[in-house]
């Protein structure tokens, strides 16, 4: 595992708070008759969570958020901080929580941690691949619907980087926008006629699928432009590229780049990599949570 300069985790309260009822809405709608039928109203218990696996865990402060929307009168005590590396054994927080609140908060607690963890671990094997080099790892938009916010957190937490967090607050020309737009040039005084138009200052990214629409990029788009994503490129053009570019807007790989590959691409000098792997091909942490008995 890389080490992870841990920072402190911003929350978006209210997004949060949204998920949560709408996640628990989800699960208990009329109740959770098991734990009614079975279970005391005012009986209380203390759980701990249990990591059952290696990784980098993600998600604890939205756990316990979870428990005190069940249950505000709970006591969670965190043992380990988000973006921690792991190991099977491990407890990473204790709650004392009403007995039917307690379960009815279990299985949301466990899903959205297991998954967040899920991507920490793997952003942070992809980190380690390069970690000696000059460039940064950035996700994609490939998240599960809903969740986005807590995946880009986790690979934050795993320690790369979030792109755009969605079509609203960065630009990116690909190639379909390009094939419906008629060329690169048009579709580059395009975007840059409609921010002015609407003033707007956004990033804009350029996707290019070879070395003649580089050339086209570089031509026209001092101004307009800020970073170019060299897309599916082989090794050598790749490299080719980069140093073409030479600095003059950032440089971004991508396209079906992996653990086994990315060390090699990262060598071309490239300024970003983009890797969808991140958030949709991530292993969920095991873990588990019990009650103490």
């Amino acid at each position: 595992m890389t080490t992870i300069e841990l920072k402190k985790v911003e929350i978006d309260e209210a997004l949060v708070d949204d998920f949560i009822t709408r996640a628990l809405h989800e699960d208990i709608r009329d109740g959770d008759h098991t734990s009614l039928s079975t279970i005391p109203k005012d009986a209380r218990d203390t759980a701990r969570l249990l990591v059952k696996d290696v990784g980098v865990i993600s998600g604890i402060a939205i756990a316990e958020r979870v428990f005190k929307k069940v249950d505000p009168s709970c006591t969670f005590t965190q043992l380990i901080a988000d973006g921690t590396a792991v190991r099977f054994g491990d407890i990473a927080f204790t709650v004392e929580c009403n007995s039917q609140a307690l379960l009815q908060g279990e299985r949301l607690a466990l899903n959205i941690m297991q998954r967040m963890s899920g991507i920490s671990s793997l952003s942070n094997r992809f980190l380690f691949e390069v970690e000696d080099l000059d460039v940064k790892i950035i996700d994609t938009r490939k998240t599960t619907p809903n969740l986005r916010y807590f995946e880009k957190m986790a690979v934050r937490l795993g320690g790369c980087h979030n792109y755009r967090d969605g079509l609203y607050d960065w630009i990116m020309i690909k190639d379909n926008h390009i094939d419906a737009c008629g060329t690169i040039t048009d579709a580059i005084n395009r975007v840059a006629d409609y921010q002015k138009e609407k003033g707007l200052n956004l990033n804009v990214t350029v996707e290019v699928r070879n070395l003649v629409e580089l050339e086209e990029v570089l031509r026209v788009g001092e101004g307009k432009v800020t970073r170019i994503m060299l897309d599916n490129f082989d090794l050598p053009i790749l490299h080719e590229a980069v140093a073409h570019i030479d600095k003059r807007f950032e440089s971004e790989a991508s396209g079906g780049i992996n653990i086994n590959t990315i060390r090699n691409v990262a060598k071309s000098g490239v300024d970003f990599i983009s890797v969808g792997a991140l958030t949709h091909s991530a292993t969920s942490l095991d873990m588990s949570l019990k009650i103490v008995k």
